[in-house]
């Protein structure tokens, strides 16, 4: 059974890079059937698409927030890693890692989300 567990700190000040970590079990971030993705949900807002880190260690990022993402893994330790520079109160939201099917794309599974707040 796969699963996704996200972790980092719930609380980040203004300015400041929001860094979060996806552990996944079960399956090898290197399978060449999937890519690896984070997504967010704001307070009473949609889910947005952060951006991806393929089998092969590509990224491809949302356009919209492309300038402050990044994305990167830790094969030996099965992990992906999200930063968000120069967070404000609007990155607020909860963030889930996910894992997305290269085939017809589905997003699943989804770790549980960990809510993050931007708060001086």
């Amino acid at each position: 059974q796969v699963q996704l567990q996200e972790s980092g700190p719930g609380l980040v000040k203004p300015s400041q890079t929001l860094s979060l970590t996806c552990s996944v079990s079960g399956d090898s971030i290197t399978t060449d059937s999937y890519y690896w993705s984070w997504i967010r949900q704001p307070p009473g807002k949609a889910l947005e698409w952060i951006g991806y880190i393929t089998y092969s260690g590509s990224t491809y990022y949302s356009p919209s927030l492309k300038s402050r993402t990044s994305i990167s893994r830790n094969t030996s330790k099965n992990q992906f890693t999200l930063e968000l520079r120069s967070v404000t109160p609007e990155d607020t939201a909860t963030y889930y890692c996910a894992r997305v099917g290269v085939d017809y794309g589905a997003f699943t599974p989804w770790g549980q989300g960990t809510q993050v707040t931007v708060s001086s």
